[in-house]
């Protein structure tokens, strides 16, 4: 088995394996360790020798470094006793656990700075060091902060909370945090990584099984839907992005939209308008349009002057501004963006792409430039890089 094949298994195992030694063993933050280690064993052995019963090998290597640990230390033998008596077998591990796992994260104890990056690593099976590089912060503070979170977490209940609602922002943010760094990767040699964003499909669609009635996480599955159908023509054969004005639409996902915008329906049904489903009817505007040119733009923007209100994010205010531009020319949408207080280079990418609209290749051209000095996404460097030099030359 390939390498790449074996980092999908792992990342989908991971919180089921997770929940099956929790189950077992009934500490959260020990269990996370071993399932950790034993991951980590895995990835070592699996290219070359993968078990018959992947998910039963995690747990029972978890479950025996666990007890490893407990009979080494007099301390604790009466958690060996414990161990003994939840002992089941590991063949029949049917029961997926990753949607406790996901509201055992987002526990009202925890701020999202921890709730989030123990999620990720818990739940989508990212490593320390990618969390780190997703959010650009070191490494070292990363594993603190998945420690101070595992810490709170010890000794609760490992069981779905009676009450979802005090939770269930956290849960939906966590979900869609996932899916865009799997749609479009913050760091790394490839504009998306697959296995994030199926994950989060994933775990939104359990997250909807267990609610079917809330119109968020019918909104929120709708909108990773409606935009996941889009990533096959995002790239070339050779990874290079392709953008919006420029895919070829016959290659996107139908199937995904029409399940997303049956989604999207029964959700706006609801009479309960969220930012998830404002950002899902978006998405739906653009997979129904014919073309680039013939989107709905006007109604982009109404839509994101809503959520703007709504929401106060100015990364929503700078996607309004690119909306309004296609309605109201560039100029109208290069005074939106004079009013933002952003750092990334997705200003710098959006403006350069306005002033080239305007009729001011040069100024263009050195926002190209300060963008793709600001990607930290390899693809999407060469990409911004490639248009500054296009601009230059125009």
């Amino acid at each position: 088995m390939s390498t790449p094949d074996v980092e999908g298994l792992l990342r989908e195992l991971a919180p089921r394996a997770l929940g099956a030694v929790v189950r077992r063993h009934g500490d959260f933050a020990d269990a996370e360790d071993a399932v950790q280690e034993a991951l980590l064993a895995a990835a070592q052995q699996w290219p070359s020798d993968l078990p018959t019963s992947p998910l039963g090998w995690l747990v029972t290597v978890a479950s025996r470094r666990l007890i490893d640990e407990v009979r080494a230390n007099d301390a604790r033998r009466r958690r060996e006793d414990a161990v003994t008596l939840l002992d089941v077998p590991v063949d029949g591990l049917a029961t997926d656990d990753s949607l406790v796992l996901l509201f055992l994260c987002c526990h009202d104890a925890l701020s999202p700075t921890l709730a989030i990056p123990l999620t990720l690593r818990a739940v989508a099976g990212l490593t320390t060091r990618e969390i780190a590089a997703a959010y650009l912060i070191p490494e070292a503070t990363t594993a603190q902060r998945i420690s101070r979170a595992k810490a709170k977490l010890r000794g609760e209940r490992f069981a779905m909370p009676e009450d979802v609602s005090s939770r269930l922002r956290s849960v939906l943010e966590v979900l869609y945090l996932l899916f865009n760094e799997g749609y479009a990767s913050s760091s790394g040699p490839n504009l998306a990584r697959v296995d994030l964003s199926r994950e989060a499909i994933r775990l939104a669609r359990l997250l909807y099984a267990q609610l079917p009635e809330n119109a968020e996480a019918g909104g929120l599955l709708a909108l990773m839907l409606l935009t996941d159908a889009r990533r096959p023509a995002r790239t070339t054969a050779t990874g290079e992005v392709v953008p919006l004005a420029e895919q070829d639409r016959t290659l996107w996902d139908r199937s995904r939209i029409t399940e997303g915008m049956v989604l999207l329906t029964a959700a706006l049904k609801r009479r309960e308008v969220w930012e998830y489903q404002l950002l899902a009817s978006i998405a739906g505007l653009h997979d129904e349009a014919p073309s680039h040119a013939q989107t709905r733009w006007a109604e982009i923007a109404s839509l994101y002057g809503l959520l703007e209100r709504m929401t106060g994010n100015p990364v929503v205010t700078l996607n309004r501004a690119v909306a309004v531009a296609m309605v109201e020319g560039p100029d109208t949408g290069l005074k939106l963006l004079d009013s933002l207080d952003l750092d990334t280079h997705r200003l710098y990418a959006v403006r350069a792409h306005l002033l080239e609209e305007s009729g001011d290749p040069l100024g263009a051209a050195e926002a190209f430039r300060v963008a793709a000095g600001r990607a930290t996404n390899l693809r999407e460097r060469d990409y911004l890089t490639m248009r500054a030099a296009r601009a230059g030359r125009g």
